[in-house]
């Protein structure tokens, strides 16, 4: 599919003040080098604070720059979800894998938030999934009902459990995970999150539900909210996701050909979500099937 392109937008901070406009292009968006980055600076893509940019601007704090990044032809994804709940304030849908949640790294109109709102087009997420992730994302319908969750995803008001398939066998039947999550360099993308020890403090219950021949399928509660927080958290232990691209068993990103957060290849699933419902009261217990994947590895 052909978008309609992306304005990636941007205020200069303090810490980037005294550097060149062209430095601060290729570390702020590692993923093209310098000299690619003059191209799209020789092609007009870039302005700063309104002014077609060459490159050779030392920058200034409050300054803001746009890069104008044309229209590209995005990677195919599933075009479907299923819907598991619905009523006037909420929606609920069973996403499938290799759809991107929400906008970005590469993907602009082949996400669920696109697919969603081409038929209720107030319906906005309350939290995001990986793109490889599967299972229940929450929708909220109007303004007041996605306050009310968002202040409450983090609390213990609000249940989430998944279904993981991790690498080697389990010497445990329980786990508490609070190893904190951080960001940590990436050589592709300038940094990715983490375990890193003056990260943010974060908390995963996991307890075994099968053991196979080489590998250990979790059930893990969240307590937080941070960004890959089950593969961080399982790697950690020593039990990345089988398939992972980016995550060892330290979580920390893998040293040869790190992949991205994006990449997929794991198993992971979203299969329940309990919480009161924010308008009626209501105990609303959403279920989204497990894939059929995860019996081939009990």
């Amino acid at each position: 599919m052909l978008n309609r392109g992306y304005a990636y937008t941007t205020v200069i901070s303090n810490k980037y003040c005294g550097r060149t406009l062209l430095a601060h292009l290729a570390s702020l968006y590692p993923h093209a080098t310098a000299q690619e980055w003059q191209q799209k600076l020789n092609d007009r893509e870039v302005t700063l604070d309104g002014v077609v940019a060459t490159g050779s601007e030392w920058l200034k704090l409050g300054q803001t720059l746009v890069w104008d990044r044309p229209t590209w032809i995005e990677a195919e994804t599933p075009q479907h979800f299923e819907v598991l709940f619905e009523d006037p304030y909420l929606l609920a849908v069973n996403k499938p894998g290799g759809l991107p949640t929400l906008p970005g790294g590469g993907f602009m109109e082949n996400t669920l938030l696109r697919l969603v709102q081409k038929q209720r087009p107030s319906a906005n997420p309350v939290h995001r999934l990986g793109r490889a992730t599967t299972g229940i994302v929450l929708f909220a319908k109007t303004s007041k009902v996605a306050a009310h969750l968002s202040a409450n995803w983090n609390t213990p008001s609000i249940q989430k459990i998944y279904r993981a398939l991790a690498q080697g066998i389990a010497q445990h039947d329980v786990y508490e995970i609070l190893t904190p999550i951080g960001p940590v360099p990436h050589p592709r993308i300038g940094s990715v999150w983490a375990a890193h020890p003056g990260g943010k403090p974060s908390k995963s219950l996991a307890k075994v539900i099968a053991r196979g021949a080489d590998t250990t399928t979790f059930q893990v509660s969240l307590y937080s909210g941070r960004p890959h927080q089950i593969r961080i958290h399982l790697a950690s232990i020593g039990h990345p996701l089988v398939g992972d691209p980016l995550y060892g068993p330290t979580g920390m990103p893998l040293e040869d050909l790190p992949g991205l957060p994006g990449d997929g290849g794991y198993l992971l699933h979203a299969g329940l979500l309990t919480l009161d419902h924010p308008v009626t009261g209501e105990r609303l217990e959403l279920a989204a099937p497990v894939p059929s994947a995860f019996s081939l590895h009990s």
